[in-house]
């Protein structure tokens, strides 16, 4: 009877440390990961499982050692940046990360546009501007009320998400062959490596691995080594790995249901048709979980690439813009899109393209950082952790290369 009830209160003490790994895995379901999955199941059936398998295997490693350097060390991905980097090089990585993040708030707040289209049937520019809005008062709950509600509001809207993508693979269950066959690797011509490198691009976040060191620090600190930091550390684990599961699954439920549902269908290349061909294939209430899910994916991570952003400037430039203010500003060119009438899903999955080239740019500092022992100490990586994250790494800049090679060549 003890044991069990310290068993519980173990693990009641545990949940207590989870949840800014789900603010971060918000950046795994958002709106281009609609975009980019649906795309591809619709397109190449169950040809890219495992694309989101590989892609979100890699998420929890990287999201963990993000963490990790947090906790660890006290300082957000960015601020470890600079304090290793000249003014010159501090301007050009701002530079660069600025634009991921401007890439990472057009697909959300179109994403989010495209839902309230959807469902309300209201003009696209609109609906942009009432995600914007919205977003803002999410971003006033965290500079009001800290980062405890901001968690609880996220992984609320993280759980109607996972909700209203999953309904569609339990109504109409995807065939289990045609999931394993697309285990196996492989391409099929250039249009696959776009989706492919958008699909990476869409799950291996840079903002989202920027924003988890800086969340993790706020939350826990930064503990002196010792059983509290191992605890630390064992939790955090847990939560990359609830949360890393979770959103997979809802990854993988996208792409399922598009390959199921929507392949050899005509006009569903874009994300209003999907919609319409789930409804029309599975029915009314399968199609209003799937615009509500794509309502809750824009509104939260609009929100939390803006809090990325936020994070990301302030670390390396030391300059700390209001959160409402910046939202302002980075709203601006997610609406010029919407006005100029650009097709929305295409805009989103180009933006997750533009995204997956700056994942190295997040990736190759965090593992350097990770791997120094002088920086990180006892708990610097293991030699396999190392090699396995050079790997990602390596996966990720080599597809892009092949993307590029693709695309110009014709092939």
């Amino acid at each position: 009877m003890d044991s069990a009830r310290s068993a519980s209160a173990r693990a009641r003490a545990v949940t207590v440390l989870l949840g800014p790994a789900f603010v971060a895995a918000i950046a795994y379901v958002d709106p281009g990961n609609v975009a980019s999955n649906i795309s591809a199941g619709a397109e190449f059936g169950y040809l890219l499982v495992w694309v989101i398998v590989m892609a979100n295997v890699m998420a929890g490693l990287v999201q963990f050692l993000s963490a990790k350097l947090g906790l660890v060390t006290g300082m957000s991905l960015p601020e470890a940046v600079r304090s290793r980097s000249s003014r010159s090089v501090r301007l050009a990585y701002w530079g660069q990360a600025e634009t991921v993040a401007m890439a990472t708030d057009l697909a959300e707040v179109v994403g989010g546009a495209i839902a309230l289209h959807l469902l309300f049937d209201l003009p696209l520019l609109v609906g942009g501007m009432i995600t914007g809005v919205v977003s803002m008062g999410l971003l006033m709950v965290q500079d009001r009320g800290g980062q405890r509600p901001f968690e609880r509001v996220i992984t609320g809207l993280l759980a109607i998400i996972a909700i209203g993508f999953l309904a569609s693979v339990v109504i109409a269950p995807p065939s289990v062959t045609g999931t394993l066959g697309g285990m196996v690797p492989r391409f099929d011509g250039t249009e696959s490596v776009l989706l492919a490198a958008a699909m990476i691009g869409a799950t291996v976040m840079p903002h989202a691995v920027y924003l988890h060191s800086g969340l993790a620090r706020d939350r826990h600190g930064n503990p002196e080594v010792g059983p509290h930091r191992v605890r630390l550390l064992r939790a955090t684990r847990i939560d990359v790995g609830l949360a890393m599961v979770l959103a997979g699954a809802v990854n993988l439920a996208m792409l399922l249901m598009a390959a199921h549902t929507l392949r050899g269908r005509d006009n569903v290349d874009t994300i209003e048709g999907a919609h319409a061909a789930v409804g029309d294939a599975l029915g009314p209430m399968a199609a209003l979980l799937l615009a509500i899910a794509l309502l809750a994916s824009g509104l939260a991570s609009t929100s939390v690439g803006a809090y990325a952003g936020a994070m990301i400037m302030q670390g390396l430039l030391r300059r700390k813009i209001p959160l409402v203010a910046r939202r302002v500003v980075t709203l601006i060119p997610a609406l010029a899109i919407l006005a100029a009438g650009v097709d929305p899903t295409r805009a989103l999955i180009v933006s997750q393209v533009v995204l997956s080239f700056g994942i190295p740019f997040a990736l190759i500092p965090l593992v350097r950082l990770t791997s120094n022992r002088v920086l990180m100490g006892a708990d610097v990586n293991h030699r396999v952790t190392t090699a396995l994250a050079w790997l990602v790494a390596g996966i990720i800049t080599l597809l892009n290369i092949a993307l590029i090679y693709l695309t110009i060549t014709g092939a």
